[in-house]
């Protein structure tokens, strides 16, 4: 799909965030620690990530009930993989959990990506070299 189509596609999503989606949204776009800023709907290569953060490298996708039919969870893994491969870590939390207690999925959330944030700091290839 080219770059502008795509784009066009998280635009429509974005408008159309599922009740789970919008209720972690509304807790991500508002919680930002240590510089972390989250994205809804965001356009990757052949993707739209439910969730992005940048800075720690990491996607939040947000897995309704299609995503435990095999199929759908084979499409899962290999889109998992190349996101991986691309440096970038994905995270998978059920709608059911998120309309259960959607703070603790904010939270949850928020605390993987600092985790994920710090680690990436301290990772030889973002350490500055001597000069």
């Amino acid at each position: 799909m080219r770059t502008e189509a795509k784009i066009a596609t998280a635009r429509r999503f974005r408008k159309k965030l599922t009740k789970p989606e919008l209720w972690l949204w509304l807790r991500l776009k508002t919680r930002t620690e240590d510089g972390l800023a989250f994205r809804s709907q965001h356009p990757l290569g052949r993707y739209v990530l439910d969730f992005y953060c940048a800075k720690a490298r990491l996607c939040v996708e947000v897995d309704g009930e299609n995503h435990t039919r095999e199929k759908q969870h084979d499409r899962d893994v290999a889109r998992d993989q190349r996101l991986l491969e691309h440096g970038i870590r994905t995270y998978r939390i059920t709608a059911g959990a998120v309309l259960d207690d959607p703070d603790e999925a904010a939270d949850g959330v928020i605390n993987l990506a600092v985790e994920r944030m710090r680690e990436l700091q301290d990772s030889p290839s973002h350490r500055p070299t001597g000069g």
